[in-house]
């Protein structure tokens, strides 16, 4: 499906679009990661389907992502939440295999929540992969603090950096080094950032820390000599539980 979803994007896309977005080969420590990721990220949500029968699964910021063909969704509602210019050229691209429900919204606009937990608002895993680090400080901590106030038993994955990249001199090198990689540096400012990740537990009651990951830990990373840079915690993902005892 991620095959089909390039094909049909690149059938789409102007001759400079082609040059600018598709025709660049990425470094490979760049696609080692973003595959380590994405596999880590699947399997938690397997995990969590496997331990919360009919839960529901949302996919925040989720872009082209095809996670739902690689997870056990006959177990679970699937639900996306994309922009709504993404959304829509989502739906036009996978309109005849689409089975699940995508909501163009932005994350920061609380209607989507309404609308998934208009049945309820237990055993949600939410899942922000590659999001928040993007987004305004004062707008994450507040989107928490709803999320703490609006889910019950569910639980939250989601990427961060450590927060000295978002200001000063590091956060000019990461815009220089994404612009470098991609071509472009549209959204590659880094504005929300962490020291720890129990940072988090203060932007709304019954937020818990249960796990961190870095795909520099992961045995399949490349260069290996990565696992012993110490560099694990300078963009990692955090799992956290939401109001889980209620």
């Amino acid at each position: 499906m991620a095959k089909y979803c390039l094909d049909k994007l690149v059938s789409f896309a102007s001759e400079d679009e082609k040059a600018l977005l598709f025709n660049r080969k990425l470094s490979p420590f760049l696609t080692n990661h973003i595959a380590l990721r994405a596999r880590k990220y699947d399997s938690i949500t397997n995990g969590f389907i496997s331990k919360n029968p009919s839960s529901i699964v949302v996919n925040l910021g989720c872009g082209f992502d095809t996670r739902y063909w690689r997870i056990d969704n006959k177990k679970c509602e699937y639900i996306e939440l994309d922009l709504p210019e993404i959304v829509e050229m989502k739906k036009e691209i996978l309109k005849d295999h689409l089975s699940y429900e995508l909501i163009g919204c932005s994350v920061l606009d609380s209607s989507w929540i309404d609308r998934v937990t208009s049945k309820g608002n237990r055993n949600f895993l939410l899942i922000a992969e590659g999001l928040f680090m993007y987004l305004p400080k004062v707008d994450v901590i507040n989107l928490f603090k709803t999320f703490s106030e609006r889910f019950y038993h569910s639980q939250i994955v989601f990427e961060v950096v450590t927060e000295k990249y978002t200001r000063g001199i590091w956060k000019k090198i990461v815009v220089m080094k994404i612009k470098r990689e991609l071509g472009f540096d549209a959204g590659s400012s880094y504005n929300f950032g962490v020291r720890q990740a129990r940072e988090i537990e203060s932007y709304g009651n019954g937020l818990n820390v249960i796990g961190e990951w870095s795909y520099i830990e992961d045995d399949d990373v490349r260069p290996k000599v990565l696992k012993y840079l110490g560099l694990s915690r300078t963009q990692w993902t955090i799992m956290a539980t939401i109001n889980e005892n209620k």
